[in-house]
């Protein structure tokens, strides 16, 4: 459990340094530097096991994860431009939410009743969030819930290769087409990056890097059921840190919706289906 926090609250400062980022170099950037130090980090794995550690028979999973997982962090920096920290790590923390329909048509497996409820409660506290009106919704919200969607794709794909792949595999092949997968995004949006936005990006790829070992090693001492709510104290870590830094406070339906959707979450991972995965 204290892995868990521990991770969430180093992926919070993460999300903080690439709002700070994304006022001095383009989104792109900030992804790219946090693939490809990831990607340099996991490098000395694969020259100590040679090409047969990475010989794989799932490509298409691990590129559905490369890039769904690639996707969700370029939407989540991207949105925080235009939103509130916490209001952005709300909406990509709709991901558990999202988890029963993308089973639903990744697999053709029916919603269980059992999370009916919980889906209910979410996604009426996403509905309180974005506060839809006459004119619409904001098409930064749209974008910051997208990063939700592309985190469970993501972490069903995950489980899908877990079955069959080592951790490190996993990894590898995780940054490496991440990494593939945005680099044409920085050529076309390229700029000079200046020297003070140099630190930062060192510290989200290192940072970043260690938080998917800590909670990789988390999840070999404890259920997901029991680990996975442990996500949700980045709204708390997202809240602290918009007020300490740029003096952000959400408003009262914010405060309310992040309340439904956390409660959403929590029963939907208490449910009797979610047990039964974990075992």
């Amino acid at each position: 459990m204290t892995l868990g926090i521990l991770t969430v609250f180093l992926g919070s400062t993460v999300a903080a340094a690439g709002k700070h980022l994304s006022g001095q170099v383009h989104i792109s950037a900030i992804v790219l530097a946090q693939y490809l130090i990831c990607f340099l980090l996991v490098l000395p794995w694969w020259l100590r096991n040679g090409k047969r550690a990475i010989v794989t028979q799932r490509p298409l999973q691990h590129a559905i994860r490369g890039i769904s997982g690639c996707a969700c962090f370029y939407t989540y920096y991207l949105a925080m431009q235009y939103m509130p920290l916490v209001e952005a790590t709300l909406f990509r923390n709709t991901a558990p939410l999202m988890v029963p329909m993308v089973i639903l048509v990744w697999y053709r497996n029916a919603i269980p009743t059992s999370r009916l409820l919980p889906l209910i409660i979410g996604f009426a506290g996403v509905l309180l969030v974005l506060r839809p009106t006459i004119d619409g919704i904001s098409p930064w919200q749209l974008v910051a819930l997208s990063s939700g969607l592309g985190l469970a794709i993501s972490m069903v794909s995950t489980r899908e290769l877990a079955r069959t792949e080592p951790e490190s595999r996993i990894l590898f092949y995780y940054f490496s087409i991440s990494l593939l997968f945005v680099l044409p995004f920085f050529v076309l949006h390229y700029q000079p990056i200046p020297e003070a936005a140099l630190p930062w990006l060192l510290y989200v790829g290192v940072v970043m890097y260690g938080t998917f070992v800590i909670y990789t090693k988390a999840f070999s001492y404890v259920p997901s059921s029991i680990l996975a709510p442990t996500s949700y104290f980045a709204l708390v870590f997202a809240g602290l840190l918009d007020w300490w830094i740029w003096g952000a406070v959400p408003d009262t339906p914010t405060v309310l919706g992040i309340a439904l959707v956390i409660s959403g979450g929590l029963l939907m991972l208490r449910s009797p289906s979610t047990a039964a995965d974990d075992n």
